[in-house]
């Protein structure tokens, strides 16, 4: 996945109308180590721990990730369906803050966008031809700031729907690497998948697309009932891993894995951790911030490290 992290995953609808929860973006695709998803995954929910925002150990986060994703391989994977099997999730991922009305007030107050709008694309998207919409800037994430991002709003059926149409570009790691990189990693790695497709989600040409509605989202920490069990949780993120890792030929993975010492990802997500933490110190240094930062581990909620550093 290459940008896999606790803010990562999200819920969509599939063919069928079943909700379905996995990893939410796959823009940064590419050719690495499965280790780099699992350290990241980790780190992501150590900071959340350091900031208090979520109340289990460093310790047991990664035996969660760990868990989930050798017991996912074992079993060759499985689709997160949130129906029968999977209820306790399906309710953190219906829950109250993802509430319908804010969803569409926060869309329908964007800026109207201007420039080299995609109409085409985002015009076959919308469930009618002639459908009248018009078209927002939109800001998410952080990893994507300043990759342009066009929502088409309409009105159909005597209720909002929305389709984003982002720009597609090669995965940072193959800028970091200095090697050529093609931009179809996206689409090997979800055909390759143990998954139930997004029928909206399309990757072609400059564009990838997406339906967005408050049940075809990314589920941010914040939105995150305060009652959950992280341990249940982090375990599926694991599960959910390995759903995507599952399209590399097994042995490969699970002889190296099987061959790490016990704790290896507990010391890999620590040290990462401290490593995000001292470099987003001296590049709020470099800015010359007046914001006073409050070292991480005093586990305050205000901390600037919080919001960032997770959703990096």
């Amino acid at each position: 996945v290459g940008d896999l992290h606790i803010e990562n995953f999200g819920t969509w609808r599939d063919t069928e109308g079943r909700l379905i929860w996995g990893v939410n973006d796959v823009d940064e695709a590419c050719t690495l180590p499965y280790t780099q998803d699992l350290v990241r995954l980790a780190t992501s929910a150590v900071l959340a721990v350091r900031q208090g925002h979520f109340g289990i150990s460093t310790r047991e986060v990664c035996d969660a990730v760990i868990e989930g994703y050798r017991a996912s391989r074992e079993r060759g994977g499985r689709p997160v369906v949130l129906a029968e099997r999977q209820r306790w999730l399906r309710r953190l991922a219906l829950n109250d803050l993802r509430d319908p009305v804010l969803f569409w007030e926060k869309l329908a107050s964007l800026r109207p966008a201007h420039g080299a709008i995609p109409q085409a694309t985002l015009r076959s998207l919308l469930p009618a031809r002639r459908l009248p919409y018009t078209v927002v800037r939109r800001v998410a994430g952080v990893g994507s700031l300043g990759r342009p991002r066009f929502v088409a709003l309409a009105s159909w059926g005597g209720a909002l729907v929305a389709r984003e149409a982002k720009a597609r570009l090669p995965s940072a790691a193959a800028w970091a690497s200095g090697r050529e990189a093609g931009v179809d990693a996206m689409t090997t790695l979800l055909c390759r998948a143990v998954r139930v497709p997004d029928p909206f989600f399309r990757i072609g040409g400059q564009w990838i697309t997406r339906r967005l509605a408050p049940d075809c989202s990314r589920i941010e920490l914040g939105e995150l009932p305060s009652t959950r069990n992280e341990r249940k949780l982090l375990r599926a993120m694991g599960w959910e891993t390995a759903n995507l890792h599952l399209g590399t030929p097994r042995t490969s993975i699970d002889a190296d894995l099987n061959g790490r010492p016990r704790r290896w990802l507990e010391t890999a997500a620590t040290v990462m951790a401290d490593v995000m933490e001292d470099e987003w110190r001296a590049w709020t240094r470099a800015q010359g911030a007046h914001t006073r930062v409050t070292p991480a581990r005093t586990g305050t909620r205000r901390n600037p490290l919080a919001r960032s550093s997770i959703a990096r």
